[in-house]
């Protein structure tokens, strides 16, 4: 579930404006020939009322957590509502029935990722993130229907799951870009498809931003609320879980000079007095030559100011400035 608002700082970050739709997918698959996980169980869930045999009820297996889902034969991305039924015509809506991995897999192709939960909620609160302008919903704070329905494609006022009256235009799921946009300009963060975050664990992985079977109050299902948030197995496929990418820009390389002893690479401890006189520790005293002559008294040698003294010969070189971020982003 929502967890309670903290200050956290985001690293920029590029993000789809919509969700990831049917069409996007097919180009991947048949690039790829990839093969989603429900294709390979061999069935995925379906909503009860949506099923194009009512009649498969009587012997069909639910989820004993969300009775109304149904685990459908052969139902999967291409076959939304299983055999007999085809995402033809749907190729604007979001894919459905991917598991986590199925949508790692479509970002890892496109050179992208799945976003981090932070980054999502930054994305999807548009600047609105308080204390003082910190909305419920996309669109502001106000709870009914007549509002949301240019914003969101949710369930509406209807009794779940038999009763939609379609108040937003759409008893499923809608072509991405159908309602109006957050400020930032992107579309669907609230209502339509759940969307797979980055991170978690494989048996408690994040979805975010409700889908088209929630609520406006939470009655039924989720309060489809910006802070809407729900943890599922990381192979479950349905008919409401989505996903969209983003990418990380590339960073400037920073460099710095790293200086060491040319006669010893190791570092040295040298103390210097207030006249500017230095004097090494005695455990890493450099090593001076001694050379025997034959005069009674060594000539002293005149310092050259141009020319860095012994103790000041010391090579360097250029090396990558180390980035150090510590984040406990799930």
């Amino acid at each position: 579930g929502a967890v309670p608002p903290r200050v956290v700082r985001v690293e920029p970050f590029f993000i789809d404006i919509a969700p990831v739709t049917n069409k996007d997918y097919g180009k991947f698959v048949r690039a790829t020939y990839y093969e989603t996980e429900a294709e390979k169980f061999g069935w995925s869930f379906v909503l009860s009322s949506f099923l194009p045999n009512a009649s498969s009820l009587e012997t069909a297996e639910v989820d004993p957590e969300a009775e109304d889902w149904v685990a459908t034969d052969k139902a999967y991305w291409r076959n939304p509502e299983g055999p007999g039924t085809s995402y033809k015509y749907r190729e604007n809506h979001p894919v459905v029935h991917v598991s986590h991995r199925d949508a790692a897999e479509y970002c890892k192709w496109v050179g992208k990722r799945l976003p981090g939960e932070r980054e999502w909620e930054a994305a999807a609160r548009a600047g609105h993130y308080g204390p003082n302008n910190r909305t419920l919903f996309v669109w502001g704070e106000e709870q009914n229907v007549s509002v949301a329905k240019d914003y969101a494609n949710l369930w509406g006022e209807g009794s779940f799951p038999w009763e939609n009256r379609a108040e937003d235009g759409w008893r499923g799921t809608s072509p991405v870009k159908s309602f109006k946009s957050n400020a930032f300009g992107l579309y669907d963060m609230t209502g339509n498809v759940w969307e797979w975050m980055r991170g978690g664990k494989h048996k408690s992985r994040i979805v975010r931003g409700a889908s088209y079977v929630d609520s406006l109050d939470g009655s039924f299902n989720h309060a489809a609320t910006l802070g809407a948030r729900a943890t599922l197995h990381g192979t479950t496929t349905t008919g409401n879980v989505g996903f969209r990418c983003v990418k990380s820009p590339r960073r400037r390389v920073e460099h710095h000079w790293v200086y060491e002893n040319e006669s010893d690479s190791g570092s040295q401890l040298v103390l210097e007095d207030a006249d500017g006189h230095r004097q090494f520790s005695q455990y890493n005293q450099p090593q001076r030559k001694i050379e025997t002559d034959d005069d009674e008294f060594e000539e002293e040698e005149d310092y050259d100011p141009t020319k860095p003294r012994p103790d000041e010969r010391r090579g360097r070189k250029k090396v990558v400035k180390p980035r150090t971020l510590t984040s406990d982003e799930l």
